[in-house]
C-alpha cells in the first residue's frame, strides 16, 4: 500500500514575535478548498450615465451574515482587541486587529509562542463561534498574519481592505 507522506507544513508566525503584545496586525482567514461560501461580488457593467461604471456590490450569503456576527461580537468578548477594520470576500475575511492592552490575567504568560497569542485565541474563538451555528466547520486550520510596522503600513493595510471588493477579480483568492 502506498503511504502518503505527511504535509509538511512552514510556520506561519514571525519566530521569536511575542503576538501577546500591543500592536497592529493584518490577519486573513480563508474558508477551506476557498469556496465562495461568505459572499458573492456581483459586478455591476451598466453606466450610471457618466462613464462611470457602479461600484460592485459585496452579498453576504448565511455563512458570511453569521461571520460578520461573531466578528462584531469579538469585540465586546476581548476587551483588549479592537478589530478596527474588516471585509469579508466570498472566500476570505481580512482584518485590521488592533491590541490595545496586554491582559496578563486573562492566561497569557510572558513567553512569546504562537499558543499564548491574543491573535490566535481571537481567531479560535472565532472561528468556533461560526462553526457552532453553521454545524460543521468550513475554514482553513491556519490564518495568515502580517505585522503591521508604522503609520504608512496601517494605511497601506487599511486602503487595501477598504477597496478589497473592488479588485476582486484580480485577488490572489479569486479563482
Amino acid at each position: 500500500m502506498n503511504k502518503m507522506k505527511p504535509v509538511k507544513r512552514k510556520p506561519t508566525r514571525l519566530k521569536d514575535y511575542d503576538y501577546s503584545r500591543s500592536g497592529a496586525y493584518f490577519i486573513t482567514v480563508c474558508v477551506k478548498g476557498r469556496k465562495k461560501l461568505l459572499s458573492e461580488i456581483i459586478l455591476n457593467k451598466k453606466s450610471v450615465g457618466d462613464g462611470v461604471l457602479d461600484v460592485p456590490e459585496n452579498k453576504l450569503s448565511k455563512y458570511g451574515l453569521i461571520a460578520q456576527k461573531h466578528l462584531s461580537a469579538m469585540m465586546s468578548f476581548y476587551e483588549d482587541i479592537k478589530i478596527t477594520k474588516y471585509v469579508i470576500m466570498p472566500n476570505h475575511i481580512h482584518m485590521l486587529v488592533e491590541i490595545v492592552e496586554v491582559n496578563k490575567a486573562k492566561g497569557t504568560s510572558g513567553t512569546p509562542s504562537p499558543t499564548n497569542s491574543r491573535i490566535a485565541q481571537l481567531i479560535s474563538t472565532f472561528k468556533r463561534f461560526c462553526n457552532r451555528e453553521y454545524g460543521e466547520n468550513i475554514w482553513q486550520r491556519l490564518s495568515q498574519d502580517h505585522i503591521i510596522r508604522g503609520k504608512a503600513d496601517y494605511e497601506k493595510i487599511w486602503n487595501y481592505i477598504d477597496t478589497n471588493v473592488l479588485r476582486w477579480e484580480l485577488d490572489c483568492f479569486y479563482e
